[in-house]
């Protein structure tokens, strides 16, 4: 996406001592600079304060997870919210290996423990509801057909990513650094939550099995795939919605 909020040294100088400002490509959704290039500063675009404030403290419970750690509270900049965070160690995975794949269920497996039950503020993305009235809004009928089909039962167990795409995650070699961007994280279903992740990361049938195994998960390859489907069909229609490429995602769900 690259900034959208330009920011300079005279604007965060009230909330953190930076040298440099250097804007980044990074943010989807949001305007992103490294500080210092030890620091990120997110600023961020449509959410509300009190959305923003559930990140940090969101993001506060998880601190034992390798997730940013914020170093200042939520604070207005340019009429916006705003967050200092540490830098996180690694990069993303262009092709993530086996090890990757294990680590990032091993993690998932971690966060639904302990998000499990827990409630939050912001809208349920994931619902089937909201999934129907974005592709309604597609007039696509490929989209309507394949969700006629999947017959899912999506539940409320607790907190999820719903975003983790390899993007989104960063390694040191094989070792997990750092899961971010968290701006879509809300209640929703462990199983999908981990059905974006086979989606996103795991190219054939061996690689979901390592992701499976390394979360836990015993129901099944067969009963996992409907799951996948929907992910990739709930992504497929954000991008089509967004003007963004969706047919690698949609051809690999067919």
């Amino acid at each position: 996406m690259g900034v959208k909020t330009h920011i300079d040294a005279a604007d965060i100088a009230p909330f953190w001592e930076a040298r440099t400002l250097h804007p980044t490509q990074d943010g989807v959704r949001d305007t992103v600079y490294w500080l210092d290039n030890d620091y990120v500063l997110k600023v961020f675009e449509e959410a509300s304060v009190e959305s923003a404030q559930r990140e940090w403290e969101l993001l506060a419970s998880l601190a034992p997870l390798p997730v940013p750690r914020a170093l200042t509270p939520v604070f207005a900049l340019r009429g916006k919210s705003a967050l200092v965070y540490a830098k996180c160690a690694g990069t993303s995975p262009n092709r993530p290996t086996e090890n990757q794949i294990r680590g990032i269920g091993a993690f998932l497996r971690d966060l639904h423990g302990r998000t499990r039950g827990k409630q939050s503020g912001n809208l349920p993305l994931f619902k089937r509801e909201r999934l129907a009235e974005l592709i309604a809004r597609t007039g696509h009928e490929p989209f309507s057909a394949l969700f006629a089909e999947l017959r899912i039962d999506l539940r409320d167990e607790g907190i999820i990513h719903g975003d983790l795409f390899p993007d989104n995650a960063s390694f040191c070699g094989d070792e997990l650094g750092c899961v971010y961007d968290w701006s879509e994280a809300c209640n929703g279903d462990f199983t999908f939550d981990l059905a974006v992740t086979a989606l996103a990361w795991c190219a054939d049938d061996a690689h979901t099995r390592m992701l499976l195994d390394a979360y836990g998960y015993t129901e099944g390859i067969e009963r996992f795939r409907p799951y996948v489907r929907y992910a990739g069909l709930y992504y497929s229609v954000t991008r089509f919605l967004a003007g963004r490429d969706h047919t690698d995602l949609w051809e690999k769900i067919q």
